[in-house]
């Protein structure tokens, strides 16, 4: 039996180990469970290239709990140690086994799934346990057993054992402190976060499975029954399988799989693969999203040679894919690392840019390859889409090819589409093309309506970011301007050199707007005369584009300036000269009447506009209603 000290240079390095190497204890059976995956997976390619000459044969890696002898011991059939790598990979804590391996195999060793980050990942057992025995026999000829015992000081014992098997157990005596790891849901809970798809089969425990009844089998027979492995994990999730050999109902399986508690389906998927200039696997799935902004829920999950790692992806993924699902898998993504050393990393940056491509090209093949059912999917896809519009500049380059603008008929257009159709009559007198758009075709039908009747086109576009989504399209595209239907009088939103002759003069005018000012006595309407048809609404309300815009943008993030505080309510009212309302409050001399007549005018113009609530809703159904009765 040898004794002697670990190499370390700090000699209390087991408490620091304890509290700072990582923030969360649990993270312990993730770093073993790799140790032992690169441990089978190291014999594998050793195998394979002719170095070991032993049968690989089908490794498992298996977890057991003993609660009366309060361990837990994680157990694989991998490349074993004999004494000396003990002493060499054990004892000197900055020293890597795994690290050491790539470097000396790094030409063949490139695809052998080999996770080599977790070099200090088996000094994290000691976060739990108060003793760590390592049980061990290599894969080389003559080799003998070796057992190796600390108790989480820097001493340590090495001595001679019996061990048939190639291979390594790590035995936890679980601490005090630590005794809930001793419980079977709670170890359970632990492999299914992090080892779900491990590489290797896991077994925790055994699980009773039902035989076939035989040919011919009498009525009422029952099954027999036989005690098999329990694998808790997938080995080969669909990520690592090429799309080619990969079915839609495989994807969609793979989806209920990462989330049990989905039960819609997604509504396509894009399968990531590239193996130069960095690694990266994965597989995104688009949700249902409507107009939800949800990201809390369902998150893309990290993973590094299938060891889940975090669903915190920030700064890897893009932030407008933050909204989709699924898995990335990549052994260039550095761990434990600060997320501002990610968000400087090149090969992150790589990675982001990467991805963002590849959904950018999946969309425009969408598109083409069937143009009826990506329309129907567009109210679902839009917030993922328009986000990534306004946040990823290389997207929106992108985006002409599949960001559709549909109107309040359900007419989708591309914008080279939408151009073509309105340019002739949406162009106004200094040649800008106007875009007329609603954001509820319910609320705003009226103004929707008046649109229509001089044939312009109206979109909807009712999703959070759109007032975003205008302003990036506004400053990067020519000669174009947003206009929501009700931001002014129809006549006014598209100006067209036809003069209309006001029944009034000015003198008129003027009384006519101090009339009405005197009226409304409401601080919020500025009243605006205009010489309009006279067959057009008396009063209309609007909101100024700009001030509507603003207050939309702040409300979902931005808004510049005015960010800090709440937006004041500012309306115009656009009174038409030229109606018959207006030559009859002219003609009103009782003060009374006037006022009467301007209110209830008001009121419809505010009802239109869904201004009218409360109190003033009230009085003005019931005053209404009296002067239906007289």
């Amino acid at each position: 039996m040898a004794t002697g000290s670990i190499n370390v240079s700090v000699e209390n390095i087991f408490p620091l180990i304890k509290k700072f190497l990582y923030s969360d204890h649990e993270i312990f059976l993730r770093e073993l469970i790799s140790n032992a995956t690169d441990a089978t997976t190291k014999l594998k390619h050793l195998t394979t290239i002719g170095e070991a000459k032993v049968e690989y044969g089908n490794p498992i890696i298996e977890v057991k709990i003993d609660k009366d002898a309060k361990t837990l011991t994680i157990k694989d059939q991998g490349i074993g140690m004999t004494g000396e790598e003990v002493e060499k990979y054990i004892n000197q804590v900055a020293f890597s086994g795994a690290e050491e391996f790539l470097e000396k195999y790094k030409d063949s060793a490139k695809d052998s799934g080999i996770i080599g980050h977790f070099g200090l990942g088996f000094y994290s057992a000691f976060m739990v346990a108060e003793k760590v025995e390592i049980l061990t026999k290599s894969y080389k000829d003559d080799a003998k057993a070796v057992r190796w015992i600390c108790d989480g000081s820097p001493e340590y014992t090495l001595e001679d054992a019996e061990k048939s098997d190639r291979g390594t157990e790590i035995i936890l005596h679980i601490a005090e402190d630590s005794t809930e790891f001793l419980e079977e849901f709670k170890i359970r809970e632990l492999l299914t976060k992090y080892n779900k798809f491990n590489q290797i089969p896991i077994k925790f425990g055994t699980k009773k499975e039902q035989l076939p009844l035989p040919e011919g089998a009498a009525e009422g027979t029952k099954p027999e029954e036989v005690e098999i492995d329990n694998i808790i994990n997938n080995p080969n999730p669909a990520w690592t399988i090429a799309p080619s050999d990969l079915t839609k109902e495989d994807y969609v399986k793979f989806y209920h799989e990462l989330y049990p508690m989905q039960f819609e389906e997604p509504l396509f998927h894009i399968h990531l693969n590239v193996d130069y200039p960095f690694n990266l696997t994965g597989i995104l799935f688009f949700p249902k999203l409507g107009n939800n902004l949800n990201i809390e829920k369902d998150k893309i999950q990290l993973y590094q040679n299938q060891v889940f790692v975090t669903d915190e992806v920030k700064g890897i993924v893009p932030d407008f894919l933050m909204l989709l699902r699924g898995v990335i898998d990549s052994p260039d993504i550095p761990l434990n690392v600060s997320r501002s050393y990610l968000q400087a990393d090149g090969a992150v940056k790589k990675i982001s840019s990467y991805i963002t491509k590849k959904v950018a090209d999946k969309m425009v093949s969408l598109i083409n390859e069937n143009r009826e059912d990506y329309e129907k999917k567009w109210n679902d896809i839009k917030i993922v889409i328009e986000y990534g519009m306004i946040s990823e500049e290389k997207f929106y380059e992108k985006s002409d090819k599949f960001a559709l603008y549909p109107n309040v008929d359900g007419k989708y257009f591309l914008w080279n589409e939408l151009q073509d159709k309105i340019k002739a009559n949406q162009t106004d007198k200094n040649g800008n093309l106007v875009i007329l758009y609603a954001t509820n075709e319910h609320d705003q039908h009226s103004y929707i309506q008046a649109a229509q009747d001089k044939g312009y086109e109206v979109l909807l576009l009712d999703s959070p970011i759109v007032p975003h989504l205008i302003q990036k399209l506004e400053s990067s595209k020519e000669k174009i301007q947003f206009a929501r239907v009700d931001a002014d009088h129809i006549n006014n939103l598209i100006k067209k050199d036809e003069p209309i002759i006001s029944k009034l003069n000015e003198t008129e005018k003027e009384a006519l707007k101090k009339s009405i000012e005197e009226g409304i006595s409401d601080t919020k309407f500025t009243v605006q005369l205009e010489d309009l048809e006279s067959t057009d609404a008396p009063f209309v309300i609007t909101q100024p584009e700009f001030m509507r815009r603003m207050k939309d943008m702040q409300a979902t993030g931005g808004g510049g300036m005015f960010a800090m505080g709440g937006f004041p309510e500012m309306y115009n009212l656009v009174v038409n000269t030229n109606s018959d309302l207006a030559e009859k409050i002219l003609k009103t001399e009782n003060a009374e009447d006037k006022t009467a007549q301007i209110k209830h005018a008001l009121d419809l113009a505010k009802l239109s506009q869904n201004l009218l609530k409360g109190k003033e809703l009230t009085d003005f159904i019931q005053r209404s209603y009296q002067d239906l009765a007289k």
